[in-house]
């Protein structure tokens, strides 16, 4: 095709709202929001209790905030794509009931705990792979809705593991969970293990959203899908491509989270999902696609995580009104988001 006639790629967010004469400060003003309100509630939180600036409690805030922080790291690819998953606590529950499963069957059938418990890893990130499969594929070639296939999903996946548990628990066996327990309970110069892969995560998912073709492709096609079709790229592949990607995350993270408890119930997972999207929405990334951030995602993370740790050591509120405070944070950013894509 002569250049002439070659169909432009979309330009990223930043650089439409630039050529709108969107002045630059204004543009990193946006971007530090979230930081800005990081701040004021670590801040906040200091005044309020003292045991909130200590070194355990930052590491306790950190630790909790690395699962969910993990699937929203997927979650950010999936929405800036224009995508949506409601299943992932679901998802995160049947993960980790399948590997306590494995874990407690190839521990004896195998001679070898420390394999078993490392096989049950591998388990994890493929269950999650292929989970996510199947929703890229039902959402692209299925032509379904992200919304209507993930909440199918969403009951499906904890409906079978509520029946491998007969509605009770599965639990990991004593030898098999002292050897399991290093992966939650570890620390590597003084920072918990899951930090340490949380980061990792981050950095991993920031490079390929920033530095790769394939992550200009998904905020090209969540800025503008049909555009992104006349542009060559193969849309249905990206599409699917992002939701294994938030597959993998969700086994990462069940797969740091298992040794916690060391068991998987009915309430695993319970309102993942609802804290994943809430990271990534306050962390910038626009609620209809096409533009978003890993460090916004991040931070957005943090941010939750200290909201409900410092209604936890102040009791300002109920702690059984967190997910509430999470919702009303949904829907307020969403509501300054409105003009916004």
């Amino acid at each position: 095709m002569p250049p002439e006639q070659q169909t432009p790629m979309p330009q990223p967010e930043a650089a439409q709202h630039r050529s709108q004469g969107k002045p630059r400060w204004a543009e990193h003003l946006h971007g530090l929001g979230p930081v800005i309100g990081l701040v004021l509630l670590c801040i906040g939180g200091t005044l309020l209790n003292s045991d909130f600036a200590t070194v355990d409690n930052a590491m306790n805030v950190l630790t909790r905030t690395a699962f969910i922080g993990i699937i929203a790291v997927g979650m950010c690819f999936v929405i800036i794509s224009g995508g949506i998953d409601l299943s992932v606590g679901s998802m995160a529950a049947l993960i980790a009931g399948s590997v306590i499963m494995f874990i407690n069957w190839a521990g004896p059938a195998s001679g070898s705990p420390l394999m078993a418990v490392v096989m049950g890893a591998v388990l994890a990130v493929v269950l999650g792979a292929l989970f996510g499969l199947a929703h890229g594929l039902l959402i692209t070639k299925g032509r379904i809705e992200p919304f209507i296939v993930t909440l199918g999903t969403l009951g499906i996946f904890r409906a079978y593991l509520t029946y491998f548990a007969d509605g009770g628990a599965l639990t990991l066996d004593n030898d098999l969970s002292d050897l399991y327990a290093p992966v939650y309970y570890a620390s590597l110069a003084g920072i918990p293990v899951p930090v340490w892969v949380f980061v990792i995560v981050a950095i991993i998912g920031g490079v390929i959203l920033n530095r790769t073709a394939y992550g200009r492709y998904v905020q090209a096609i969540g800025s503008n899908e049909q555009v992104a079709r006349y542009a060559a790229v193969d849309v249905d592949r990206v599409k699917i491509l992002t939701y294994v990607l938030l597959g993998v995350c969700v086994g990462i993270a069940t797969l740091l989270y298992v040794p916690r408890l060391g068991s998987a119930s009915p309430t695993t997972g319970l309102l993942w999902e609802l804290e994943a999207i809430a990271a990534v929405i306050v962390g910038g990334t626009a609620l209809k696609g096409g533009a978003g951030s890993i460090t916004g995602t991040v931070i957005g993370a943090i941010l939750l995580s200290v909201i409900s740790n410092i209604l936890n050591l102040t009791s300002i509120i109920s702690v059984y009104l967190n997910a509430a405070v999470q919702g009303f944070v949904i829907i307020i950013v969403a509501f300054l988001q409105r003009g916004r894509r």
